[in-house]
């Protein structure tokens, strides 16, 4: 048995044992180092969507393998460091299956890869749509400047050099130092919107995009009727990526890749760690309350 940290929901993450196998046949256990606290997993203990099985609390881990499976597929072993997108996250120790880690060069929270893979995930299937609307003059609109619009930013630059028009208020001196103006709000007649922020933007004013334009929402969200039939009315595809898609393990080694090649610089969006026997709970709360100046934290093991 060891120690892991849940939510039931109740506005508040607890800790308990968890049963972590010794061994797994076709996957690696982990020891871990640290891991992200995770918007969803706010919103799981607001009590925003049910709360998930004890051994799914937690998903972006970063650890030490101590036990290779005889079927694991990667080329890994005792004393690698992975990134890891299998959970439970939030446990002293892990199971991690074949396609859920990569291997990393360093313990440090900038290799935390799930997150970063998030952001890569929401366009790396829809490279060909996005040149070729690209190409026939479509304007692009991002709409937010977090985290995972940074790096959705980033990999279109370095991988597209498509021009993309960013909306949004914060983080205002990591834009500027990648030499992008934040516009405070979005204009009209956009081709495609990419929307990681889950507002209501282009609800309250739909000439924001064109009649067959694309939308893609990198955030989960409901849908009213009204706002169903106004993407019907304009005829717009939407596409909604998931990380549980088949090319999240390719985001996850692309995310490796433009780090360790310094083409995409995340440092700063990693604004505070919390010890693991101590401040645990501080985690959460700063997770749910977002102080000034906080982006993203991170519980340390060890």
């Amino acid at each position: 048995m060891t120690r892991i940290l849940y939510t039931e929901g109740q506005g508040h993450f607890t800790e308990t044992k968890y049963d972590c196998p010794k061994y797994l046949d076709s996957g690696i256990i982990v020891k871990n180092i640290m891991t992200g606290v995770c918007r969803s997993d706010i919103d799981m203990m607001t009590g925003q969507f049910g709360p998930l099985p004890l051994d799914m609390q937690g998903h972006e881990g970063l650890g030490e393998v101590i036990s290779v499976g005889d079927n694991c597929d990667t080329k890994v072993k005792k004393g690698d460091l992975v990134a890891t997108r299998g959970e439970p996250a939030y446990a002293d120790r892990y199971p991690v299956k074949n396609n859920e880690f990569v291997l990393i060069p360093e313990a440090l929270p900038k290799y935390i890869i799930e997150p970063v893979a998030c952001g890569l995930n929401v366009v790396m299937s829809y490279t060909g749509e996005l040149t070729n609307r690209a190409i026939f003059g479509d304007r692009i609109c991002l709409i937010g400047s977090g985290f995972l619009s940074y790096v959705v930013y980033t990999w279109l630059k370095h991988y597209t050099n498509i021009e993309v028009e960013v909306v949004g208020t914060n983080n205002k001196s990591v834009w500027t130092k990648a030499g992008v103006d934040l516009q405070a709000e979005p204009g009209q007649d956009y081709g495609i919107i990419i929307d990681l922020h889950g507002g209501r933007e282009l609800f309250l004013n739909p000439d924001i995009i064109e009649n067959n334009g694309l939308l893609i929402e990198g955030t989960s969200r409901n849908i009213s009727k009204k706002e169903n039939d106004i993407l019907l009315w304009k005829s717009i595809t939407t596409l909604r990526p998931s990380p549980r898609n088949k090319k999240f393990k390719e985001a996850m080694n692309l995310a490796v890749d433009m780090i360790k090649n310094n083409e995409l610089d995340i440092d700063s969006f990693w604004t505070r760690s919390y010890n693991r026997d101590s401040e645990w709970q501080q985690a959460f709360a700063d997770g749910l309350n977002r102080p000034t100046n906080y982006s993203r934290g991170y519980i340390l093991w060890q």
